[in-house]
């Protein structure tokens, strides 16, 4: 892990330079939004992603952070419009950006993200790169469109489940690992290894995520229970309904439905599906996604870069927050 963490610490500043560059070029009136979002904080896993895997098969240096920004910028855009779709108040702790400039600010401000991030990679001049980023946005929307429709639906099927968790967040992770590999003139062999190692650590990263929502919130510093507040059917949910007698199973489905659970009721449902070992249940059923994004990153050449990315499945596997 400690390779990991240096890595980390020095591909940020790199990234945050060429993003910095890039936030100069929107138009003004699009920059405050999109500034406090990219200013939130996180780890910036997308680009590290890109650059990671780009040296890995052997990029050339002077793409893989503009690749990155680019990447990270495009994911700040869908945080904007995330946060206004689902009614949230706050981002990383901090005041949503739709809550200080409005919502129609925030829209259009993601909107120029979305446009600058592909403006960006176009400019490298490869439409390899283009496509890659152009289909992430696609699916990403897509993955979007088809959680809303399922919100408050009580008959999603874990295979559905799935199916909208690899386009709205598994895909972005994909494509960032893709643009370094296409980045980096590897064959056809080495750039599917890239995406699939991609696409299945976004899936497993969002499992995981879903069973952290439901961790005391001493320990996640946010809020327990919000994914069932928002009405989300997620895999342990699923799996603790499953186990429940079918009258009261249908009971909290109807609740659940109906919007019909006070705070209190939340915090109990999550300390049952918690304690109940759910969770723990939710986090095995990703191990078997990042034991096959393990198997891919296996078809790379020996490196360092390689040891960091196998790090990042474990870090993965093993998150508290």
């Amino acid at each position: 892990m400690q390779e990991l963490k240096q890595s980390l610490g020095r591909e940020q500043a790199g990234i945050n330079s060429a993003i910095e560059r890039f936030l100069d070029e929107l138009p003004p009136n699009s920059q405050p939004p999109a500034r406090h979002v990219l200013a939130a904080g996180g780890k910036r896993l997308r680009p590290f992603l890109t650059c990671q895997t780009g040296r890995a098969l052997g990029a050339p240096e002077d793409k893989l952070h503009t690749l990155g920004a680019a990447i990270e910028m495009l994911h700040a855009a869908t945080l904007l419009h995330d946060d206004i779709l689902d009614n949230s108040e706050l981002r990383r702790g901090k005041p949503a950006a739709h809550t200080l400039f409005g919502q129609a600010q925030a829209i259009l401000s993601g909107d120029a993200l979305l446009a600058k991030s592909m403006f960006i990679v176009s400019r490298l001049g490869d439409t390899r790169l283009t496509n890659c980023i152009s289909e992430a946005v696609m699916r990403t929307a897509e993955g979007q469109i088809r959680e809303s429709a399922q919100i408050r639906n009580s008959t999603v099927s874990y295979n559905d489940y799935l199916e909208t968790i690899r386009d709205k967040t598994a895909w972005m992770l994909r494509a960032s690992c893709e643009l370094g590999a296409l980045c980096s003139e590897a064959g056809p062999e080495m750039v599917e290894a890239a995406a699939n190692y991609g696409m299945e650590l976004g899936i497993a990263f969002q499992m995981v995520d879903d069973a952290l929502d439901f961790s005391p919130s001493s320990l996640t510093g946010k809020p327990r229970g919000g994914d069932i507040r928002e009405g989300k059917i997620t895999p342990p949910l699923s799996l603790f309904l499953a186990d429940q007698p079918p009258q009261e199973a249908d009971r909290l489905k109807k609740a659940i439905v109906d919007d019909l659970l006070d705070a209190e009721a939340v915090e109990k449902l999550s300390e049952a599906i918690h304690d109940g070992g759910y969770t723990r249940k939710t986090r095995e059923m990703a191990e078997a996604h990042l034991k096959a994004a393990a198997d891919s990153l296996a078809l790379f050449p020996p490196s360092s870069e390689r040891i960091v990315l196998e790090q990042v499945l474990w870090y993965i596997q093993n998150r508290e927050h």
